[in-house]
């Protein structure tokens, strides 16, 4: 019986020390998928709060561990991008592709890769809208990006070459753009 009971007592304590450590190791982290989702009527631009199917042209989202933020333009996206504090949490950037979207509804089964994107800057008498600040054709091809810098005196770009200056150049000519039109 005492060895019975000593055996009995040893697999249990064996099982209790395995419960201990179980319980103290780190809990698996749950691998999110970083690929871009749809965007829904109800969402809000993460960095000016409205709403941003209200607004035309190609919207963006940074997606990371922690979740999805989404931007009611491309412009916006980048422009949040380019703050050295958003940029430390390894998010994948996207954003809409024109040369497979209508500009005034994006097809969001045309998402790209922000980084590997042609973007089309000066546009302001282009009149395509979009949300506040600068208006960016986003496109997959160079070509297409070419095409629409051509026909609206714009110039192409690839991410890296985007900085501060060129959205509040863009966006300084897409403001004197809409007030100029009506003075002359």
């Amino acid at each position: 019986m005492k060895r019975l009971f000593k055996h009995s007592t040893q697999t249990l304590l064996a099982m209790l020390l395995g419960l201990g450590l179980m319980a103290c190791a780190e809990p698996e982290k749950e691998q999110k998928s970083l690929d871009p989702v749809a965007f829904h009527a109800t969402d809000e631009c993460h960095v000016c709060g409205m709403i941003i199917t209200d607004f035309p042209g190609p919207k963006g989202q940074a997606v990371d561990a922690s979740g999805v933020k989404k931007f009611c333009s491309a412009a916006e996206m980048l422009g949040w991008w380019l703050q050295p504090e958003n940029r430390i949490g390894g998010a994948k950037l996207y954003v809409h592709d024109m040369g497979r979207s209508q500009w005034a509804a994006p097809d969001d089964s045309h998402l790209i890769d922000a980084t590997q994107a042609f973007y089309v800057v000066g546009l302001a008498n282009s009149g395509l809208k979009g949300a506040m600040g600068a208006v960016l054709g986003v496109f997959s091809e160079q070509s297409a990006a070419q095409k629409l810098a051509s026909m609206h005196g714009g110039r192409v770009l690839r991410f890296a070459e985007i900085d501060q200056a060129v959205l509040q150049q863009s966006s300084a000519s897409q403001h004197a753009g809409m007030h100029g039109a009506g003075s002359h």
